[in-house]
């Protein structure tokens, strides 16, 4: 996330919501899935503490980067005994639209990560950079106000370009928003009809402690839109933000419920899931051991297919 831990972030502020509606129980499994083998887990930041190398935007310093390091190499010690072979990087905001380490870390790892870059939607040529990030690896583009109202994406002409491009490239955009800003999502997913978007974090759903029944049933009201996705993550950060998360089992169901778990896909926000006292196992049990409502064909759409169609295909 933008800064990128939701608990910490600077100038963060969020109505949060939910609703509590479920699903028929369905028969549960814990084995593997046929097909490829390994999950992927949907959204990771890593960043490096080589800052000759990789120096970070003007707007962060050394001491935002918590915690100081986390390279592949730290995410694969957490990810793989987990059975997570596949991972979407998502470029840090300390580096903002220099994606040079992910785009590194893509090209040292064939075939491991896939990646969701940062453009800046005022340059002239915002869509040339897009294509250019598409040949190296990256498949989404996230969009973050950082202070805008997000309600002047509607009618702006970089991202015009943003959500044009990636329509006609077959990208996805992935909005990290705030509940109040779902309604400007939609007015965007009106207008760009064929554009894949991926809704980071529930739209931050949660956040608060609270989960409101409003603000859960906008965010359900795109499955209208045949190309929305959404991210069922952050688990570390929404509702009680305990371990083992089992309070946001309702907000879970009700997603699945609207959109279909081949429209969901599971997430960690590595490297904030493993910070004590949290751990990526607990984030991943969710879905695969604790979620009793899911069959093990919805296991498979949330753990691996919804995310290798959208960002491996």
């Amino acid at each position: 996330m933008q800064g990128e831990s939701m608990i910490s972030r600077r100038g963060f502020n969020v109505l949060a919501a939910a609703g509590l509606m479920g699903l028929p129980l369905a028969r549960s499994t814990q084995a593997d899935p046929p097909g490829k083998p390994g999950w992927i887990d949907a959204h990771v930041h890593v960043w490096t503490p080589d800052l000759q190398a990789y120096p970070l935007d003007p707007h962060f310093q050394r001491e935002d980067m918590q915690p100081p390091s986390f390279t592949p190499e730290e995410l694969f010690a957490h990810a793989r005994p987990a059975g997570v072979s596949r991972i979407v990087l998502i470029q840090m905001s300390f580096y903002r639209f220099d994606n040079r380490y992910m785009l590194d870390m893509i090209a040292r790892y064939p075939g491991v990560f896939s990646g969701v870059g940062i453009v800046d939607q005022q340059s002239p040529d915002v869509a040339r950079q897009m294509r250019e990030l598409a040949r190296q690896g990256v498949r989404g583009f996230r969009l973050h106000s950082r202070g805008e109202d997000v309600a002047s994406w509607v009618n702006d002409p970089g991202m015009t370009q943003v959500w044009q491009t990636a329509r006609a490239e077959g990208l996805a955009v992935c909005p990290l928003i705030n509940p109040q800003d779902l309604p400007h999502i939609a007015a965007l997913c009106r207008k760009f009809p064929g554009t894949k978007v991926v809704i980071d974090h529930f739209a931050r759903i949660g956040v608060s402690g609270n989960i409101e029944q409003d603000a859960l049933d906008t965010l359900c009201g795109f499955a209208k839109f045949p190309d929305v996705y959404v991210k069922t993550s952050a688990f570390y950060a929404l509702g009680k933000k305990q371990a083992p998360y089992t309070d946001l089992l309702p907000m879970i169901r009700r997603v699945v419920d609207a959109f279909g778990p081949e429209r969901l896909m599971w997430a960690s926000d590595c490297p904030y899931q493993v910070q004590p006292p949290h751990t990526y196992e607990e984030s991943l049990a969710l879905i695969r051991d604790r979620a009793e409502f899911l069959s093990a064909s919805d296991k498979e759409a949330l753990l691996r297919g919804t995310a290798e169609k959208v960002f491996f295909a």
